[in-house]
């Protein structure tokens, strides 16, 4: 019997100026959410239930952008995305455009394990969640009030919004415009966007048997196109387990697919032999193309990294010794 771990993020760059009442409700989610996938762990649980479990709890809450809460699409709609991976066996399932499952991590599961496909996507997706008889909500059950105002706020700032939960200076309310963001230098593939502060959700866990697994659960982005995908459903992008590890990352999802950044943070530890740290460092600091995201990790010998190269990271973490960490910055 090996040591468990696991890890938790609800999204990387967090805004500096976010409001003290925001970071501890962020943190006491996390926290919630480090309790119920430790108590499994201890029990005896598989590291891929724990995975959803967790991701489950946290597409329920609305206070990070997956499930309930989404970031709303340009047509004012929620197009939700997931993916899970068990590394015993490199087991995965990803579903994208999801408008109506309430927990879109666990139909991932469901394609993983009652699909002969890896991947359904839109319409297709949703036809395999009413057969497989998941609980759906109407569209208005994923959108919130606060959602809506930053989605009006996005467009006249025509631009993509990334941490809709942050108030913009100087701009109280949506109709008194969002001049402060026009003048933001960051950019995604070259075209402008504003403060950049995504809020994806992701579990990784190594359990008692040395099985790793990942999930990992969005919303995507405040203003985003209808029918962008982003890197949290793809395989060896947002989201991988194997044997070594498991890894779920969040952030710039475009930077994020251009790296394979999961997979390369495997792929270090399987080619170069460095240990878990050292494969999460490199992958950071070498493999992001100037792109802002940070990820979560665990490793089958119980170990457990968090890293990013943005102002912040919520996140936390817990291992079989009695560590437990929750942190922001």
């Amino acid at each position: 019997m090996g040591a468990w771990a696991i890890a938790v993020h609800g999204g990387a760059g967090v805004d500096p100026n976010l409001p003290a009442e925001r970071q501890e409700e962020a943190k006491r989610v996390i926290a919630r959410c480090l309790h119920i996938g430790t108590t499994a762990l201890r029990g005896g649980a598989a590291a891929v239930d724990v995975v959803e479990m967790v991701v489950r709890e946290l597409e329920t809450d609305p206070v990070f952008n997956s499930g309930r809460g989404s970031a709303l699409t340009r047509q004012g709609t929620v197009e939700m995305e997931a993916s899970i991976m068990d590394g015993h066996g490199h087991r995965c399932g990803a579903v994208s455009g999801l408008s109506t499952v309430k927990n879109p991590v666990s139909l991932a599961r469901l394609v993983m394990d009652k699909s002969p496909h890896s991947y359904l996507a839109f319409d297709g997706a949703e036809e395999f969640a009413r057969e497989q008889g998941v609980e759906v909500m109407d569209n208005s059950y994923f959108i919130t009030e606060e959602n809506v105002g930053m989605l009006n706020l996005a467009k006249e700032a025509n631009s993509i919004l990334f941490d809709y939960r942050v108030p913009v200076p100087g701009v109280e309310t949506c109709s008194a415009g969002a001049g402060s963001m026009v003048d933001n230098p960051l950019q995604m593939n070259s075209l402008p966007i504003s403060i950049y502060a995504p809020e994806t959700v992701g579990c990784v866990v190594v359990d008692g048997n040395g099985f790793c697994a990942a999930a990992t659960s969005t919303g995507g982005l405040m203003n985003k196109l209808t029918g962008r995908i982003g890197d949290s459903p793809l395989i060896g992008c947002g989201t991988y387990a194997c044997e070594l590890c498991a890894i779920s990352c969040t952030g710039e999802g475009e930077a994020i697919i251009r790296s394979t950044l999961a997979r390369d943070v495997a792929a270090v530890m399987e080619y170069k032999g460095l240990g878990l740290q050292e494969a999460v460092d490199f992958a950071i600091k070498n493999r992001l193309d100037k792109g802002q995201a940070g990820l979560i990790a665990v490793s089958r010998n119980g170990e457990v990294a968090c890293e990013f190269n943005t102002t912040g990271m919520f996140r936390g973490s817990a291992t079989e010794d009695g560590f437990m960490k929750v942190g922001i910055w």
